[in-house]
């Protein structure tokens, strides 16, 4: 049904045994070594893919933790309200540019490749299991040595072979504490002795558990340690921490016992990885803060004022040149006033009637020849 993440998984894991195996040949514990490290890289593989998936968690992270003080501002005033509170949180995220999917994303993603990795190595012992068998795979239980004789997803027969046959410590990689001895068979040629006991398991598993324990601890101290105050009291927040310190180390210790030698490999890989890339990220983001900060005070000194000068002059001289440019302003509109309401000289011919006064003194031009010219 999930053959969708068996194959991938177990494609990625066959490139890295086929380098592996080439680097390693002929050599004793050679093929345990080899299988091993096709673990290991197949957890680095899918870890370099997440590399950008978790820069944006962890920036994710510290918006959450920036934006926290608001968010219980929100609830604190919309408690009575689910719907109005909703819609504020959401509203808040997008003026941040917050989505809480981002940080999420990275642990969702390694989920299926777990599945698929454990699915795999439990598959190269197909005695006793009945279903999910590969395709062309007989769906009934197996004997020995038909389950040396089938090739299991990307692995060919010979190779299925090759990693029963292989030992790490002294035991095989997809053995575990609990399984039946029944199935120790499939560890060895048809008719062969068993050369290892199920005390020579635990030797190799419980010490790669308290490793993986304490990694996965270690992580989320150091995850816990970088949270904010204001975070760390948040309820949500201090339950996921108790979670992460205490919950998840502890669940290792106790399933360990019913997961393959190569699974707890991959828990260490992926704790040793963790703990890289954490302070690889936290460090640049540190630095990018510190560059950031002191651009900051870069800016603050070239806006301080020059020592021995008031501190308001320069806005003082700033204001003097705004009024003097008004005055200016203000008198040019006056002089075009002026020159507006000045009288126009009369188009030759033309009667200066709109002349204040001009009809007046021409009607007593006119009376004044008439009398003339009567007394003549």
């Amino acid at each position: 049904m999930l053959n969708f993440i068996y194959y991938p998984v177990s494609w990625i894991m066959w490139v890295w045994h086929w380098l592996f195996d080439h680097l390693t040949p002929n050599t004793p514990g050679g093929d345990g070594v080899a299988w091993a490290l096709s673990v290991v890289f197949l957890v680095f593989s899918l870890r370099a893919i997440l590399y950008k998936p978790f820069v944006k968690q962890i920036r994710t992270t510290k918006q959450m933790q920036e934006i926290n003080p608001q968010m219980q501002a929100i609830r604190k005033k919309y408690a009575n309200d689910r719907v109005k509170m909703t819609e504020e949180m959401q509203k808040l995220q997008k003026e941040h540019g917050f989505n809480p999917l981002l940080g999420c994303l990275p642990m969702f993603m390694q989920i299926p490749v777990f599945i698929g990795l454990f699915h795999v190595l439990r598959s190269f012992n197909r005695m006793g299991a009945g279903t999910a068998m590969p395709f062309g795979a007989p769906s009934h239980a197996m004997t020995a040595e038909e389950t040396r004789s089938i090739g299991n997803y990307a692995f060919s027969p010979d190779q299925v072979a090759n990693f029963l046959d292989a030992r790490l410590f002294g035991v095989p990689l997809s053995s575990y504490i609990t399984e039946p001895v029944e199935q120790f068979k499939a560890f060895v040629e048809p008719g062969g002795a068993i050369d290892f006991t199920r005390w020579q398991i635990a030797f190799v598993v419980v010490p790669l558990m308290i490793v993986a324990s304490i990694a996965t601890h270690m992580n989320s101290r150091a995850s816990v340690a970088r949270q904010t105050a204001e975070a760390a009291d948040n309820p949500q927040t201090r339950i996921m921490n108790k979670l992460a310190l205490y919950v998840f180390p502890l669940g290792i210790l106790v399933t360990g016992p019913f997961f393959p030698v190569a699974i707890l490999i991959y828990w260490v890989s992926n704790n040793l990885w963790t703990y890289a890339q954490q302070h690889i990220v936290f460090g640049r983001m540190a630095k990018e803060e510190e560059e950031a900060k002191l651009a900051k005070e870069e800016r603050n000194k070239a806006n301080a004022p020059k020592p021995g000068a008031k501190p308001g002059a320069k806005t003082k001289h700033v204001v003097d040149e705004t009024v003097e440019v008004e005055k200016k302003t203000d008198l040019t509109k006056k002089t075009e006033t002026v020159v507006d309401e000045a009288p126009k000289k009369p188009a030759p011919g033309q009667r200066p009637a709109n002349k204040p006064g001009g009809a007046k003194q021409a009607g007593n031009k006119r009376n004044k020849k008439n009398k003339q010219g009567r007394k003549r």
